[in-house]
């Protein structure tokens, strides 16, 4: 995308084509390429809805308008009648296919009326701008990089390393954040010359510059609280998983056993009851971390088909290694290759699976809810008090089993000390400040986020934008096109995180107990012993492994040197390995960590002019700022 009138059709065609090539596992079923003078828009397809006539990128016969879209529009049957009604009529049969009329309709605010997971571009050749606008969530990524008097954009990084005349280089502050809290929160991406669209943005881009605009954010602090009806709820969720599933194409579930993808299962059989329905489950020979059974009990209520899909912890080298080049960024999800795994046995199936992913964030799951809500108390007990029990946890020896109750006390009582909101990030965190400094990084500072309202309200937007965005959904779509598999999240529909956001506080934590609401909701379509049983969550015994099997390859990944780039001593990188194998810590969350980042430093240095470079530790008002509406 040119503004400088510099476009060159040959040269940069060829550059397209070759960003098209690195995102062909997004979707095979078609690839396409539109050439203007001053744009070049390409794609690629994974056909979920009018599987013979979406090709796109997608051009208005007579403005010119292009558009292309990696997603889905789940409210395109309405947009399609509210079109006509204004004399738009919309040829081709796929939901796609309303985007070129409803700009034109609507400007830059026609992002407002879709509902679905969606990373959009409009390219209006009269106005010579470029429009890209990211779905509500953070379903679906969008990267951009401004270059050479013009701009280039896609869906995962490592196509737009490729599609660069020039070289990159790290960006010191978002591998800040990488190393706290294993993500790139928007606008950060790991290369100074690439950003992200945050969740529920619009970036307007043409000749006099950049302008980012917020046309949604999740306002939980200043929605109007209400006494939430079950009723309601079900017709909402209801609702969100039939418009999810009005699809063209086979789909399935990945079932854990837990709440959250239990009853994703079970409306969804509700909606469908004769309908054959596969679901898919990882499995750990590990006892305390295979869901396995619970999985099995949920699936035979449900008449529903199970296959099981076995981890061990050799995937775990060549899977990081593999995805990494694949997309060409880190993520710190030890789940990121498991979560690949399940994809590419559940693609020999299906073309897309529901997942219940954004439960916790909206109805209050996360044990560090709990601690918030607690954690005012603890904090009026007497210092010598607290003294005496933190010195008791951190005595107490690392233990095997599935996050344990030892780890999440020890955690509370190290951030017990720091402010409400900060104590959050820390307990969230997978290398906290302390542990930086000794790695030889000086963390970078991080204010309250916003003011006003409830704690919980606070840190559950945080999570919201920050760890389900940028890291759970991050994971979910780079291991599922992995496999060329589409994943949706039912929860995650717009109309289910307005409800939320007007559940009251006690609805959704109150002392130990989390997702009140949601569970009382559940009974109505699953057994008690599946609603009210222990979280989980999907986790991967990397403490066994990293002290075993893993342990040969992390040390000769730590010490390899490539963490320097990054400014992290590979010495006390091995230190933290040693610490953890002679069972001294539990540093599985910070040594994979660095393991994932050292395995992607790998990738850009021998694919990239790479050249460390420190940047300003900017303050999280400066983001903000750069992101207000």
């Amino acid at each position: 995308m040119a503004f400088d009138g510099r476009l060159d059709p040959e040269a940069d065609g060829t550059i397209v084509a070759g960003m098209i090539r690195a995102l062909a596992h997004r979707g095979h079923d078609e690839q396409g390429k539109v050439v203007t003078p001053s744009a070049i828009l390409g794609a690629t397809r994974l056909a979920i809805r009018g599987l013979k006539h979406g090709a796109q990128p997608m051009v208005d016969a007579q403005t010119g308008v292009v558009a292309a879209c990696n997603g889905e529009i789940d409210n395109h049957r309405e947009l399609r009648h509210w079109l006509a009604e204004r004399g738009r009529t919309v040829a081709a049969d796929t939901d796609v296919a309303v985007i070129p009329g409803l700009y034109l309709e609507l400007g830059e605010d026609f992002v407002s009326r879709l509902v679905g997971a969606f990373a959009v571009a409009v390219w209006d050749p009269k106005r010579a701008w470029l429009l890209l606008a990211r779905d509500r969530a953070g379903e679906r990524p969008l990267f951009f990089a401004a270059q050479e008097g013009g701009l280039a954009f896609a869906t995962e990084v490592g196509a737009l390393v490729s599609g660069r005349r020039s070289g990159v280089n790290l960006d010191q502050r978002a591998l800040q954040s990488y190393l706290q809290f294993g993500i790139f929160p928007a606008p950060e991406a790991p290369f100074a010359e690439i950003r992200k669209v945050a969740p529920g943005e619009t970036l307007q881009a043409d000749r006099s510059g950049i302008r980012r605009r917020r046309y949604w954010r999740w306002d939980i602090a200043r929605t109007r609280k209400q006494v939430p009806s079950l009723e309601s709820l079900d017709r909402t969720f209801r609702e969100a998983v039939r418009r999810q599933t009005d699809v063209d194409v086979d789909f399935g579930v990945f079932l854990s056993g837990g709440l959250d993808s239990s009853l994703v299962s079970a409306v969804t059989r509700s909606l469908y009851p004769s309908r054959p329905l596969r679901a898919y489950v990882l499995r750990f020979r590990e006892a305390s971390f295979d869901e396995g059974g619970f999985a099995e009990t949920v699936a035979q209520q449900l008449n529903m088909e199970l296959a099981n899909v076995w981890v061990h912890p050799e995937d775990m080298p060549e899977g990081i290694k593999g995805l990494i080049r694949l997309v060409g960024e880190p993520l710190a999800d030890p789940a990121w290759v498991p979560a690949a795994l399940l994809a590419r046995r559940a693609a020999q199936d299906v073309r897309m699976a529901l997942v219940g992913e954004g439960a916790d964030e909206l109805f209050g799951g996360y044990p560090t809810y709990t601690g918030a809500s607690v954690s005012e108390r603890y904090a009026r007990l007497p210092a010598w008090v607290r003294s005496l029990l933190r010195r008791g946890l951190d005595a107490l020896p690392p233990s095997r089993r599935k996050m344990p109750l030892s780890f999440l006390l020890r955690r509370f009582a190290q951030g017990a000390d720091l402010e409400p909101f900060g104590r959050h990030l820390f307990w969230v965190s997978n290398i906290p400040p302390a542990l930086q400094r000794q790695l030889g990084v000086v963390p970078a500072e991080r204010e309250c986020g916003d003011a006003g309202g409830e704690l919980l309200d606070r840190v559950q937007r945080w999570d919201l934008e920050q760890s389900l965005a940028e890291g759970l959904l991050t994971k979910a779509d780079r291991a599922s096109m992995s496999a060329t598999l589409e994943l949706r999240a039912p929860f995650l529909d717009q109309a289910m995180m307005e409800f939320a956001a007007s559940v009251p506080v006690e609805e959704r934590v109150r002392g130990f107990r989390t997702k009140i609401l949601l569970k009382r909701y559940a009974l109505k379509y699953l057994p008690e012993r599946i609603v009210h049983r222990r979280k989980r969550g999907l986790s991967v015994p990397l403490q066994q492994w990293l002290r075993g099997p893993l342990r040969s390859w992390a040390a000769s990944s730590l010490a390899s040197g490539r963490l320097e780039l990054a400014g992290i001593r590979p010495a006390m990188a091995s230190e933290l390995l040693s610490q953890h194998c002679e069972g001294k810590a539990d540093r599985a969350r910070a040594l994979w960590t660095l393991l994932v980042l050292d395995q992607w430093l790998d990738w850009a240095a021998t694919q990239c002019d790479l050249r460390p470079r420190a940047t300003a530790t900017s303050s999280c008002d400066t983001q903000r700022a750069e992101l207000a509406s």
